[in-house]
Formats: C-alpha cells, structure tokens, sequence
C-alpha cells in the first residue's frame, strides 16, 4: 500500500510495480494551497534580501515556484541565493526551474540541514519554504547559530477523508489486505492513524494489533519515530531517505523473508 498524496503516488508506484509488486493506492496526505498568500508574496516580493533560501520537499519547491511566476518573479531573482536542498528529488525539482544548488545534506533530515550550514550562515538572513506544519529544527538551530531566519507558509498538508473508507475496507477484506505499508513522512504515519480512527478499545493498542500482520516501511529515522509515537512497530526503514532507497529497503526485507 502506498499512501503519498495522489500526484506524487505514481513515482513510488511504478518503482514497485516494476519489481512485480501489487500496488494499491490511497494517499494518506493532500497538499493544499495555504489559505492566505499574504506572507509568501511579501516574502517574495523582497527576496533580494536574503542570503540562503533552504527547501525542504518537492512541494516546497513547486509550491514556491508557482507562486513566485504568478508574481513574474523568475529565476534570475533567485540567482544570488545560496540554495539548499534537502535531498536528491528536492534538488532536481530545482535544478529543472533553473536554479543552482549548493547544499544537498549528507542524510536527508533536518538535522543534517543544519549540520551542512554549521559555519556558514551567521549574521545571513536565511528563507525556508516549507509545510504550514513541520519540525521546527531547521529555524531553532539556524538562530542558535546566529542566523536571521524567516520561515514562509509553501503549502499545507491535510488529511483526504474519502481515504477513509478504502482504507478499512483494505485493512479489513483479506483479499485486499496489504502485505507492507509504506510511510514517506511523518505526516503520512499522523495522518494515517486519523484515518483508522479510534474505534472501539484503547486505540494505540488496537492499531498495532490491527496492523500486527502488516509491515510498515519507513523512509527514514524521523518517520519510523513517529510510527513509534503511535505505537506502530517499524519493520522496515530505508537506508537512504529517498523513494529508490525504501524501494531498496522493501526489497530486502521481502528477500530475507523468503530465507526465514
């Protein structure tokens, strides 16, 4: 079961389905415009003012860009920014629109962003676009080192209630019933847990009885943190903290099964 919101499904999809999976999609997560632009077009309308602009995710970079043309705001405005990019996919993203980035993290985390601009960014007013809800690592540790840091409302993630009705009937119908879940952020393990809902019992230990047949697959340590906070068991977690490296990591996990 893949749970990415339902534009970006395809990717990981057909990564699995290439592999001889079965694949059945409902998104977890729905990417929403914010309610208000206010911000983010005064943000862009002065990005010449800034020093590093830091993107988190392929949404922040799209979101971003499709406000900043809407402004006719375009890529020579960006070309004095130092850039970063979070991972390999936020990368391209950019690089696509023209854009040159200059920090990509060794691991594909919040703390490694930090970690990467340790020496670089004090007395520097720094621009992160990100979700309406996220960690707030980034902008706490950046300050504590002496930077100026704005962060912009991109986007926001909701969860898609008519997920929920597909969802307990795959869980529930053994026909259906997935062998491994996958989790490509922390709000797809938030999310998916409203979406079972609390039922009838305590809900923490009725989920993880619930799933106790399934694998959960995690993209990376923050996400397998939060499936814990929940209760949820983490069977799997990928190496590298991109779609290719859980794919990698789903793999492997159905290979040393077999041999069990």
């Amino acid at each position: 079961m893949v749970g990415r919101a339902r534009h970006q499904a395809s990717a990981l999809t057909h990564q699995l389905r290439d592999l001889g999976a079965e694949v059945l999609e409902i998104p977890f997560i729905e990417i929403r415009e914010p309610r208000s632009y206010q911000g983010m077009d005064a943000t862009l309308r002065n990005i010449s003012e800034y020093d590093w602009l830091i993107l988190t995710s392929v949404n922040g970079v799209e979101a971003l860009w499709a406000r900043a043309s809407k402004l006719r705001i375009n890529q020579k405005h960006f070309n004095h920014l130092k850039i970063v990019a979070i991972g390999p996919a936020t990368r391209k993203a950019l690089e696509k629109r023209g854009l040159k980035v200059d920090v990509v993290p060794r691991q594909y985390v919040a703390e490694s962003v930090v970690a990467s601009l340790r020496r670089k960014v004090k007395g520097k007013r720094v621009l992160l676009a990100r979700a309406k809800i996220a960690r707030d690592v980034i902008p706490r540790e950046l300050r504590k080192l002496g930077a100026q840091v704005d962060v912009v409302e991109a986007y926001e993630t909701i969860v898609p209630m008519s997920s929920r009705r597909r969802l307990r009937e795959a869980l529930l119908r053994a026909k259906n019933r997935p062998d491994v879940i996958t989790f490509t952020s922390s709000s797809t393990v938030k999310n998916f847990v409203a979406l079972l809902g609390k039922g009838r019992g305590r809900g923490r230990q009725r989920h993880a009885t619930q799933l106790s047949d399934v694998s959960l697959a995690s993209i990376g340590p923050v996400t397998s943190s939060t499936l814990r906070d929940f209760g949820l068991s983490v069977a799997i977690e990928a190496r590298e903290y991109t779609m290719p490296g859980l794919v990698k990591a789903i793999v492997a996990h159905q290979k040393k099964r077999l041999w069990v």
